[in-house]
């Protein structure tokens, strides 16, 4: 049996443990928060080195992009340097193939037609791979990095634009506090239902990270479709209950629960034995094509409570 452990800068309220089981071989994933704790989690990270067969990193990205160039986030480096045997990810490689796969999946399988409709995207240099496909699939965007992560309230609506700004943010924000552009800790427990509640209300669809979606979302979310990644049984309830009409998870659920992007990639890596910086798009997509992930889609205002497709 393998194991992938998601060590997580997150709230520990939001830990889980869970069994599956994948291309025949039994998985124990599991998610451990520590509450804004950076040296409590190298600390873990230390402790299971060896023990496990893939960590996955939550709550921080190692890297963010600009164009093709890669820059390391200063303050993810403690946690990737605490794992010397076992691969360590931060979910990085899924964003751009899983989740670009996703998009694609909800047009052809006609769960909402893309065509037309407005998205918000809370940060697409974080997702890059989805807002691209979203653009492909003939949304309109309103991205939201100079927003969600600078707090700078200031729409973009050009991948273009984007990407050229990049080359000028990206090196300084990497250098950045982390929960300076993040929620980590109890953070991720707060929300400010005002403050960007008009670009909600514009778009048709929200999507990105879940923990910057929930930090600004509002109180109406009457016929919303919200494509994300990590939530649990009490997000669910609460997205419910502010009228969300689709949810949409780009990994599946698992006893209630869409693990983080960090945790999945966990799970291809111990599957294909190797470190992060080894695998190739090709290898991610081949084996997302073994595996045959399909994303979570739960219709949640119909009568009876939950209804997956």
């Amino acid at each position: 049996m393998k194991r992938v452990v998601s060590i997580s800068l997150g709230s520990s309220t939001r830990n889980k443990k869970a069994e599956i089981e994948i291309l025949g071989e039994k998985f124990i994933i599991e998610r451990i928060g520590t509450d804004g704790d950076l040296k409590k989690a190298v600390e873990m990270i230390k402790e299971l080195d060896g023990k496990v067969d893939a960590f996955g990193m939550g709550g921080i990205d190692l890297y963010l992009s600009a164009g093709n160039k890669r820059y390391v986030i200063r303050d993810a480096l403690p946690l990737k340097n605490a794992a010397k045997i076992t691969p360590i990810v931060d979910g990085s490689g899924l964003k751009n193939t899983l989740e670009r796969r996703v998009i694609k999946y909800i047009q052809q399988k006609g769960i909402v037609d893309l065509r037309g409709k407005k998205v918000l995207i809370t940060s697409a240099m974080d997702r890059y791979g989805m807002a691209k496909a979203f653009e492909e699939e003939g949304a309109s965007l309103i991205i939201g990095d100079l927003m969600f992560a600078l707090n700078v309230p200031i729409p973009l609506h050009s991948l273009r634009l984007v990407y050229f700004l990049s080359f000028i943010i990206v090196p300084v924000v990497v250098r950045l506090p982390f929960e300076m552009i993040y929620p980590t800790g109890e953070k991720q427990l707060k929300m400010d239902s005002k403050k960007y509640e008009r670009f909600y209300k514009e778009a048709d669809i929200i999507a990105g990270d879940f923990l910057f979606i929930k930090r600004f979302m509002p109180e109406d979310l009457k016929g919303k479709v919200i494509v994300t990644n990590t939530v649990t049984p009490e997000d669910v309830e609460t997205l419910r209950q502010r009228g969300v009409e689709i949810l949409i998870t780009t990994t599946p659920n698992i006893n209630g629960r869409s693990f983080g992007t960090n945790v999945m990639e966990g799970v291809l890596v111990a599957i294909a034995g190797k470190k992060q910086e080894e695998m190739t798009t090709k290898d991610y997509e081949e084996l997302l094509d073994k595996i045959g992930f399909e994303p979570r889609v739960e219709y949640l205002q119909k009568k009876g409570g939950n209804e997956s497709a």
